[in-house]
């Protein structure tokens, strides 16, 4: 009966996540994958003991309690914090794989001769990779959720520190295979912890999501290694396509940003330190609410650019308000996705589909790059960085040779920002000083709000 669940579990999961690749049916993909989730616990966990009371118990209470935690924390977060969200979870993960890995070792040095050194191997590399997704997820929630204290445990030589550390890491490793004393145990933990935090602490905030990929990525494997231990299938298949997603997520971000992921580790962009910024580079032009509507108004076709700006100010069903007001007077209006735009990939898809914006008026990068041509007016809202010339003109920027949206391409662009402070990567955006660009200061929902009153009374 529990090959049966876990098939039924597996395939679940594998079908969820493939439904998950169409934002038409990635709500439902999700839920089917849960309920793999949930099969799969209970064949794992719960048939093995159940002619066993005081067992069940124990196992019942706390699953009850995490998933209730589990489901309060997913109501109350906010979509900005989602990546903040994921990594803690990640984390947690990460020290399952720990704690996990640590009782099958002690089984080991009470009782060496049943156990493989094979399997001890592989026990260690899972503690090891569990403990650096599990001090790395931290650090990177820190660094995302804007603890100052996150950006000053950088080391001086902070790589050499690593390597070094890395080596006594494997080196206390061979040891304790050799000659199996706790205390080279504990030593290997502490070093994996330590080793997690040095890992990220050089990386800025602006590399976070792609951290937390790779991160999630580890977590995956430290999954399927224990699933291998423990001959659990769901484990390991899960496991794998934790890793693989993870990995290949990873690789995707890296592209778009057009940067190695050895550059993103040795961190490369800044995190959004103030003294990094460039001065400005000529005036500015504002625009009143009432020619930015008129301007709108009378477009024949807008191109909206939504950003981590815009998620802040909880503002995208005011988008939707404005769209449906410009669409009335025969406007076509689509909205600009960059693979990077906000915190996370698909932040901005979200975003869009909780206020029930149709996925077809989404485009993707090249295809908004050939569309901002015949664009009367884009609209960029809360997004810096992805519109920046600077990736094309500037081989001293750090944004060079990113992937970007050339919204400078339309006719005329009106950026809605709170300031003319710089972007994530901490440096200037030449886009605001273009001839054909106009300023709209304030907070983007309650610039949105005075923007859209006015289309509705023309």
């Amino acid at each position: 009966m529990e090959k049966i669940l876990f098939l039924v579990s597996a395939f679940l999961l594998v079908w969820g996540l493939r439904l998950q690749s169409d934002p038409a049916t990635a709500s439902k993909g999700n839920k089917l994958a849960a309920i793999g989730m949930l099969i799969a616990i209970f064949s794992a966990v719960i048939m093995p003991v159940e002619n066993s009371n005081s067992n069940l118990i124990w196992i019942i209470s706390p699953l009850s309690l995490s998933a209730i935690i589990g489901y309060l924390i997913a109501k109350k977060i906010k979509m900005t914090s989602m990546p903040q969200m994921v990594s803690i979870f990640n984390g947690l993960g990460g020290l399952s794989a720990v704690l996990l890995s640590f009782a099958e070792i002690n089984k080991w040095i009470s009782f060496p001769d049943e156990y493989q050194i094979i399997v001890v191997i592989v026990l260690i590399s899972s503690l090891f990779i569990g403990s650096v997704a599990f001090t790395g997820s931290l650090l990177a929630f820190a660094k995302l959720d804007g603890y100052r204290w996150s950006e000053k445990l950088t080391l001086p030589f902070q790589h050499i520190v690593n390597i070094v550390f890395l080596t006594m890491i494997i080196g206390f490793s061979y040891f304790f295979i050799s000659d199996p004393e706790i205390y080279y145990l504990y030593i290997i933990i502490t070093f994996s912890f330590i080793y997690g935090v040095f890992f990220v602490a050089p990386i800025g905030g602006a590399d976070m999501p792609v951290v937390i990929s790779l991160l999630n990525s580890f977590t995956g494997i430290t999954a399927a290694l224990t699933g291998i231990i423990f001959g659990n299938i769901v484990m390991l298949l899960g496991g794998i396509l934790v890793g693989a997603a993870g990995t290949i997520l990873t690789v995707l971000m890296c592209n778009a940003m057009n940067r190695s992921l050895l550059n993103v580790i040795i961190g490369g962009f800044s995190s959004s330190d103030p003294s990094k910024e460039n001065k400005e580079q000529g005036d500015i032009k504002e625009i009143s609410d009432s020619d930015f509507a008129v301007q709108l108004f009378y477009s024949n076709k807008v191109i909206i650019v939504p950003g981590y700006g815009l998620a802040v100010a909880q503002a995208q069903k005011l988008c939707k308000e404005i769209q449906e007001s410009l669409e009335a007077n025969d406007v076509e209006v689509k909205y600009a996705i960059h693979p990077v735009a906000g915190r996370m990939p698909g932040h901005m898809n979200v975003l869009l589909a909780e206020a029930d914006v149709d996925y077809s008026k989404l485009i993707e990068l090249d295809q908004a790059n050939e569309e901002f041509k015949s664009t009367d007016v884009a609209v960029i809202i809360g997004a810096n960085d992805v519109v920046n010339p600077d990736a094309i003109d500037d081989s001293s920027s750090p944004l060079f040779g990113m992937p970007i949206l050339k919204v400078w391409e339309s006719k005329s662009t009106v950026v809605l920002k709170r300031s003319m402070s710089a972007g994530y990567a901490g440096v200037q955006n030449p886009l605001f000083f273009k001839k054909n660009n106009k300023m709209y200061f304030g907070d983007a929902k309650e610039s949105l709000q005075r923007l859209s009153s006015e289309l509705k009374n023309l």
